[in-house]
C-alpha cells in the first residue's frame, strides 16, 4: 500500500517534488454507481473507483513561459517523481506557452482541502431502485418494456500550486435515461433527467409520460421535409445552446471566424440575437446545478488556459435579456480582445419569463410539430453556426391544441443563434438533461421554444 493515500497528502507531495518555476497540481478522485436494466428488469449494477492526477509544470525563459501538462491515472506516491518530472520535460520540450499568465494566487483555502474525498455508492438508488421496481410491473402490466440505465459520479477535486492556492470541489452528477417500447419494436419513446442525487426522480411519473407517447405513436403519419411551427422541449434547446456556448470564444469571434464575429471587425457584443427576454446565463451557485466556484483547467485552449487554475468564477451573463452580452475568454484570450475575463462555467441555464409547461404550450398550437430529442448534432458552418442532426424517439403532430399521432423522424439544419431570433415563445425554466452532450455537461435547465418556421431539411429512416 502506498505510503501516502490521501489525496491532499498527494497534491502537497507533488508540489514539494516540483523542480519548475510554477506547479500546479489538481487531484481528481472519482467514484460511480449505476444501474442498468432491460425488457422491465435490472441486468446489472456496479460501483467503481478512480484517481487521476495532473500535473502543470511552467518553466520560465528568455523568451517567455513555457508549460507542460502531464495526467496519469491510479498514481500513487511512489509514481509522483516520475509523474512531476515528465511534467517538468514536457514545458521545458516545449516552446513559449501563448497564454502564459503568472499563476493564481490570493485566495483562502477551502476550509475541507485536507478531508477524505466524498464518495458514492449503490447507497444513492435506495430510494429510485424501489420505485423503478414499481415501474417495471406497471410497464409489464400495460405491454410495454423499460430500458435504460442510471449513473451517479462524485468527483472531488484538490487543486493545489506553487503559488499557495489549495483548493477543493465536490461534485456530484447524475443522470438517468429511461426508453419505453413496444414489444415489437416498432414504436420507442425516450425520457432523461439530471440529478445531483436521485431524490428529485419520479420513475412512476416518467413511465406515464413514456406510456402516453407510445399510444400518441399508434397512429403514423408520414410528412414530408419542409418548415414547421415545431416545439423544441427543453432538453433539445439544452443540446443546441450548449453548442453555441461552446462556440462563444472571443479570440474566435475577434478574429472573423465565428457567428459572432461582425462584418468589417470586431464583435457582435451588444446586438439583440433575440426579441424575446431571454437571459442565458452561468450560475456555480444555482440551486439543484452547482459547479465548481473556481477554474479547474487540466489544458490550455481558446476557452480554458491552465495558468487560470484557481481563479474564481461569479455568476455572468451569457445573453441579457435578448442581447449579446459576453463572450468566453481566459485571462490571455481577454488581454488579447480587450474584454472582461469571462471563462466558462459547469452549468447553463437559460430564462425566458415564461410561465406555460410545455403541455400548456401542446394545447395553444393549432398546427406544429413536437419533438422529444435531438442527436448526432454536427456543424456545418462555423461562420453561422449551422447545425444539423436528426430527432429521435418521437417526433408527434399537435393539430387544434391536441397531439393526434407520430410523424416520421427528420434531418434538420438550424443555427441556435438564428433560432434565438426567430423563437416566438419562451416556457417555464425547468432542469433537463441535453442527451447529444450528457456525456460532457449535464448541468442544465431550460425552457421549452416555440420556433415558426423550424427546418426539417430531409425525411430521415432513423430510430
Amino acid at each position: 500500500m502506498s505510503r501516502v493515500s490521501k489525496p491532499y497528502e498527494i497534491v502537497e507531495r507533488a508540489l514539494e517534488l516540483s523542480r519548475a518555476d510554477g506547479c500546479v497540481v489538481i487531484a481528481d478522485e472519482e467514484s460511480s454507481a449505476n444501474l442498468r436494466w432491460a425488457g422491465n428488469a435490472l441486468t446489472t449494477n456496479g460501483v467503481t473507483r478512480g484517481r487521476t492526477l495532473t500535473v502543470v509544470a511552467t518553466v520560465d525563459g528568455a523568451q517567455g513561459t513555457a508549460s507542460g501538462v502531464v495526467s496519469r491515472s491510479a498514481v500513487t506516491v511512489d509514481d509522483l517523481e516520475s509523474l512531476v518530472r515528465a511534467a517538468e520535460e514536457a514545458a521545458r520540450a516545449a516552446g513559449p506557452a501563448e497564454d502564459a499568465q503568472p499563476l493564481v494566487e490570493g485566495i483562502d483555502a477551502s476550509p475541507d482541502f485536507r478531508d477524505a474525498p466524498a464518495e458514492t455508492s449503490s447507497a444513492v438508488f435506495a430510494d429510485f431502485a424501489p420505485a423503478l421496481g414499481e415501474a417495471f410491473a406497471r410497464a409489464r402490466a400495460g405491454g410495454r418494456e423499460l430500458y435504460g440505465f442510471a449513473n451517479h459520479e462524485l468527483t472531488s477535486t484538490y487543486l493545489g500550486t506553487s503559488t499557495g492556492l489549495r483548493l477543493r470541489h465536490d461534485q456530484p452528477n447524475g443522470t438517468l435515461e429511461l426508453n419505453a417500447k413496444s414489444p415489437d419494436r416498432s414504436r420507442s419513446a425516450w425520457a432523461g433527467r439530471s440529478t445531483r442525487d436521485f431524490k428529485d426522480v419520479d420513475p412512476a411519473a416518467l413511465d406515464a409520460d413514456l406510456a402516453q407517447r407510445l399510444g400518441w405513436a399508434e397512429r403514423r403519419i408520414d410528412l414530408p421535409a419542409g418548415r414547421y411551427e415545431t416545439l423544441l422541449p427543453p432538453t433539445a434547446v439544452a443540446d443546441l445552446l450548449i453548442y453555441q456556448l461552446w462556440s462563444s470564444t472571443a479570440r474566435d469571434a475577434v478574429e472573423g471566424r465565428t457567428v459572432f464575429s461582425k462584418p468589417g471587425g470586431g464583435t457582435r457584443l451588444g446586438e439583440t440575437l433575440s426579441p424575446l427576454p431571454l437571459t442565458l446565463r452561468s450560475d456555480p451557485n444555482e440551486p439543484g446545478l452547482e459547479s465548481a466556484p473556481f477554474v479547474i483547467a487540466h489544458s490550455s485552449g481558446d476557452d480554458s488556459s491552465v495558468f487560470d487554475n484557481g481563479l474564481p468564477l461569479a455568476p455572468i451573463d451569457w445573453v441579457r435579456e435578448g442581447k449579446l452580452e459576453h463572450l468566453i475568454t481566459t485571462r490571455h484570450t481577454a488581454a488579447l480582445t480587450r474584454l472582461p475575463v469571462a471563462p466558462g462555467a459547469g452549468n447553463l441555464i437559460l430564462d425566458g419569463g415564461g410561465e406555460r409547461s410545455l403541455e400548456e404550450m401542446v394545447a395553444s398550437t393549432e398546427r406544429g410539430l413536437l419533438l422529444t430529442c435531438l442527436w448526432y448534432i454536427r456543424e456545418v458552418d462555423p461562420a453561422t453556426l449551422l447545425l444539423t442532426g436528426l430527432t429521435r424517439d418521437g417526433v408527434y403532430l399537435v393539430e387544434h391544441g391536441e397531439v393526434v399521432g407520430e410523424v416520421n423522424n427528420f434531418r434538420f439544419n438550424e443555427s441556435p443563434v438564428d433560432l434565438l431570433s426567430r423563437a416566438s415563445e419562451a416556457g417555464r425554466t425547468e432542469k433537463t438533461l441535453p442527451r447529444e452532450w450528457s456525456d460532457w455537461f449535464t448541468r442544465a435547465a431550460m425552457p421549452a421554444l416555440r420556433v415558426p418556421d423550424f427546418n426539417m431539411s430531409s425525411v430521415s429512416k432513423g430510430v
